[in-house]
């Protein structure tokens, strides 16, 4: 078996496993840690997992394949799927030469050890280091699985190797070490990241909900949680928001706009209420394109046809930016009003309505799609880099600070959304900026149409690549407040809306 050459200490790997497995000290044992760290990261670390090692590669070509594996599992006693031994090496295989060598093998047998720590820790409930029939009831049920005590018992004794009918850290380890485990639902749970953060910009990928939100209905309480936190946080950064929108159309080399100058030329315009302007439609259209934009994603992750309840980043991607450019083509028009409103001058429409009445009349239905391909081509670098950003800091986080749980506090999760949201916007600014003056440029009868292609040349060819980024700083200057305000009215709501806190 497996544990004949793995660590048999009682206690549980301590945090810094990884590094004090590269340590070549050779002091004896301990008291405390009768098995001198083996996989807990002492000095025989090494020669144990090397003596594994040896003991699967069963053609001694000093590289485990897939056949490997399997051949050698089997002699270990432990019958795994050829699908789940390709995911094992895949998951380790870092040059992509079909098998695992040695440090490839201990690479990834501890980064898989991690997660299963905070697994056996969340599964834990008593904190007692063993593992009952009662918390795996409990632990199945809050992910929306429900069974009988002779279930879970049955589940037990697939893992309880000394008949005590509890699990302790080194059966858990040893039944699933070598076992491919992708879906930790704790992690889903504590690391939510499109419903908690609106920076104004509805583009990123929608997030995961886990068995037990989606058939209590808790689903639809975070995202009312998550559309009344951006409806706060687009308030209080409105002005900010105006400022962008102007400098990104009438802002020039000739019409130098700074921050203060543009605040100023504002409220002499239209005193401090038009500094809001344009905001009553930009909160309107986050209910609709929210709700749209969900369903959308749900029906996509069916078509892609993972049998995950989670999907892998890629599958996320794809399945995000098409149900972002559904829920886009689908409430476009709003986005159009969103800059004529944030444009108009004092007194030239009267509200919403009559902005829309004015462009069907005089521009007929076409400009109200004005914009539209620069939109969904900037979908994919903003949801994309959003994203990627997003979970490669929540891994190196996971990898470096989760020991005895994935929650990784407040202030982190600020972090890392302002940062992989600073990313995305800046990747997709420029494509926004020629979005944004195309929606604001009204027909003028008889006059060229302007496209996306020849926009960018005359911005390029008048103002330099500098132009593709007027109204950057007030854009970024939002971002932190932005992203704090709609977190802390998100956590008030979900406590108004009953959601439960993990």
């Amino acid at each position: 078996m497996v544990s004949s050459v793995l660590c048999r200490c009682v206690a549980s790997p301590p945090p810094d496993a990884a590094a004090a497995a590269s340590s070549s000290a050779s002091s004896p044992a301990s008291v405390g840690d009768p098995c001198g760290g083996a996989v807990c990261g002492g000095p025989d670390h090494r020669l144990r997992l090397w003596s594994l090692f040896q003991t699967l590669d069963v053609n001694r070509d000093g590289g485990l394949c897939v056949n490997d594996l399997a051949v050698g599992l089997r002699r270990l006693g432990l019958h795994r799927t050829e699908g789940e031994l390709q995911k094992i090496v895949q998951a380790g295989d870092k040059d992509l030469d079909g098998q695992l060598d040695f440090e490839e093998f201990v690479h990834y047998l501890q980064d898989h050890e991690k997660k299963l720590r905070l697994v056996f820790k969340s599964l834990d409930k008593k904190n007692d280091g063993r593992i009952d029939a009662q918390e795996i009831m409990q632990s199945l049920r809050d992910l929306g699985v429900k069974i009988s005590e002779q279930q879970a018992e049955k589940i037990l004794k697939s893992m309880d190797k000394n008949g005590t009918m509890t699990i302790d850290w080194n059966e858990w380890r040893d039944y699933h070490l070598l076992h491919p485990v992708e879906n930790i639902p704790e992690i889903i749970l504590y690391w939510k990241h499109s419903t908690i953060f609106d920076v104004g910009e509805n583009l990123t990928v929608p997030d995961e909900f886990t068995v037990e939100e989606r058939q209590t209905g808790m689903w639809w309480r975070h995202l009312v949680a998550g559309g009344g936190a951006g409806a706060v946080s687009r308030t209080c950064t409105a002005p900010l928001d105006r400022l962008k929108v102007l400098m990104q159309v009438h802002a020039s080399r000739s019409n130098h706009m700074g921050i203060v100058g543009g605040f100023t030329q504002m409220i002499r315009e239209g005193g401090a209420r038009s500094l809001w302007r344009g905001n009553g439609i930009n909160v309107l259209k986050i209910a609709p394109e929210s709700a749209i934009k969900f369903m959308a994603y749900e029906q996509i992750k069916r078509l892609v046809g993972s049998d995950h309840e989670t999907l892998r980043i890629h599958e996320r991607l794809v399945a995000g930016s098409l149900a972002g450019a559904i829920a886009q083509s689908s409430i476009y028009p709003m986005e159009v009003l969103k800059t004529r409103m944030a444009l108009r001058k004092t007194g030239q429409y009267s509200g919403m309505l009559d902005c829309a009445r004015r462009i069907l009349a005089r521009e007929g239905v076409a400009a109200f799609y004005k914009g539209y391909v620069p939109n969904m081509l900037g979908i994919i670098p903003y949801a994309g880099i959003d994203l990627a950003v997003y979970e490669t800091l929540k891994n190196a986080w996971l990898q470096r600070y989760a020991v005895n749980s994935a929650d990784p506090g407040v202030f982190v999760l600020l972090a890392c959304g302002t940062m992989s949201s600073t990313c995305g916007q800046l990747a997709s600014y420029p494509l926004a900026l020629v979005r944004t003056r195309m929606q604001a440029q009204a027909s003028i009868e008889g006059a060229p149409e302007v496209t996306m292609s020849s926009l960018f040349k005359q911005i390029l060819r008048t103002e330099g690549a500098f132009g593709l980024y007027r109204g950057l700083a007030p854009n970024f200057m939002k971002v932190i407040p932005a992203v704090s305000i709609s977190y802390v009215v998100y956590e008030n709501l979900k406590i108004t809306l009953g959601v439960q806190s993990r």
